[in-house]
């Protein structure tokens, strides 16, 4: 793992680095009750994954059902995600220099801003999917595909739902509370788990999208709430175009770029491995549930816990508690990630037969997924490790290395798959993810630690 030679340490001292500062004591209280939430979530989760598997097993409706959520999980990801990373730094500073009310306003603008854009997108994706699912799925059968688009006009309203769900949940972790806004997300694996045990043989695939439907729905309802009870409410108002308007969208535009150009991996992976043979997609999908389960817990978990923080350290400028604040974390992070990657790649085979082989998933189809998996894993320490970095560049300002970072991996995930994928198959694309995720922690681990240096005083910051 690459870190500075100042970061090499026993592992005994993790206990003295929180003693030693309050920030690291709040980020690690925050960090443990979000993983701790977020273990009770993905246990739920993999009910779920086991449910779905035994339902509908790798089946061509599976497979129209992944690819048809592939595109709402992605604009989630990408526009609400986003909106977050912009807004919750300045959010901050309005609150804490001008004002609650000035606070409030600036989040109705945001709010309203983002549910248009939001909806704008949609109608647009609804507009083009005829065009745009061959390309997807371009080696789906003609009954497959219309199957898939018909699904993925069903799932489109879950983008506005979710993406409202999404940026409540930012403002209330402004307020350092973060167990129940993990909690939350609970409500739609289990409406999907109840959907597929008893409505499945009835509707079919159907049932799938019912129940995320509703699930998104309650989940949105619960963080209004919740960010009602802080003094904050869902109001979609535009207060004109000030000072921090403009901020938030100046940010906004470098990191959705960003964003859409990383997260065009997925889109990469998923469109090629439809070019391998019949359930391809789905062994990629499911594999990459137990990843994204380590992913979801560590890296999420900690780019939750330290958003907050680093805002308002750069707000004040001290450098000092940025620098100690990274190295915390990526020691942790490290000393935690690479044995659960490790027992993942040992266990691989183990994990998907107890998980995924009964009903229609059958012992092939644990040997096509097994291999899937353990190229996987490889990724995880050094994906995790990285989130550290991209919220402290995030937090500078620095987006542009955010875009930078992506185009290199986008074009690496490409060149990658296309060489892997004919010697592995489907497991040589999640290699090839592998890879280009070592090269984004080489790349942010260095632009981290050269922008500390060069903003160490509040004159460089300003």
């Amino acid at each position: 793992m690459l870190i500075p030679p100042s970061t090499a340490f026993p592992i005994a001292q993790i206990a003295q680095l929180f003693k030693g500062t309050s920030v690291n004591r709040r980020i690690f209280r925050a960090a443990v009750l979000v993983t701790a939430v977020g273990v009770l979530v993905k246990i739920v989760a993999t009910f779920k994954e086991a449910a779905v598997a035994g339902v509908y097993g790798r089946s061509d409706e599976m497979d129209a059902f992944l690819a048809a959520a592939l595109i709402p999980g992605l604009l989630i990801n990408l526009i609400s995600e986003s909106m977050n990373q912009a807004l919750v730094p300045t959010l901050i500073r309005v609150r804490e220099r001008e004002g609650h009310e000035r606070a409030q306003q600036l989040l109705s603008s945001s709010m309203l801003w983002l549910c248009i854009f939001l909806a704008a997108v949609c109608v647009s994706m609804a507009l083009g999917a005829r065009a745009f699912f061959p390309l997807i799925a371009s080696h789906f059968p003609a009954a497959k595909l219309d199957l898939s688009v018909r699904l993925f006009y069903a799932l489109l309203p879950v983008v506005i739902v979710t993406g409202i769900a999404s940026n409540c949940t930012a403002v209330v972790n402004t307020f350092d509370r973060f167990a129940l806004p993990a909690l939350a997300p609970i409500v739609t694996p289990a409406a999907i788990i109840l959907a597929a045990l008893l409505l499945g043989a009835r509707v079919g695939i159907w049932a799938l999208v019912y129940a995320t439907l509703a699930g998104a729905l309650i989940h949105a309802g619960m963080m209004v709430w919740m960010m009602d009870s802080h003094g904050y409410r869902f109001r979609l108002r535009w207060h004109g175009m000030n000072e921090a308007t403009r901020e938030v969208a100046y940010q906004y535009g470098p990191v959705l770029l960003s964003s859409v150009v990383a997260s065009g991996g997925l889109l990469v992976d998923q469109s090629m491995a439809a070019m391998l043979p019949a359930g391809s997609v789905s062994a990629l999908v499911y594999a990459n549930r137990f990843v994204s389960v380590v992913i979801t817990l560590l890296a999420g978990a900690v780019s939750t816990a330290v958003v907050p923080y680093f805002s308002r350290m750069i707000a004040v400028c001290d450098w000092a508690g940025c620098r100690h604040t990274m190295r915390t974390w990526v020691r942790l992070t490290a000393l935690v990630s690479a044995p659960i990657a490790v027992g993942l790649i040992v266990g691989a085979h183990l994990l998907i037969r107890i998980t995924f082989q009964h009903g229609a998933f059958s012992a092939h189809d644990t040997a096509v997924v097994t291999p899937v998996l353990a190229m996987y894993a490889l990724q995880i320490p050094f994906f995790v490790c990285s989130r550290v970095f991209y919220r402290f560049i995030v937090a500078m300002r620095r987006t542009d290395l955010i875009l930078y970072c992506g185009v290199i991996n986008l074009g690496l995930d490409i060149v990658l798959n296309l060489v892997l994928m004919r010697w592995f198959g489907v497991a040589g694309i999640a290699l090839a993810t592998s890879l280009w995720t070592v090269s984004t922690f080489i790349f942010l681990w260095y632009w981290a630690w050269r922008l500390l240096p060069a903003s160490s005083s509040k004159e460089a910051a300003a």
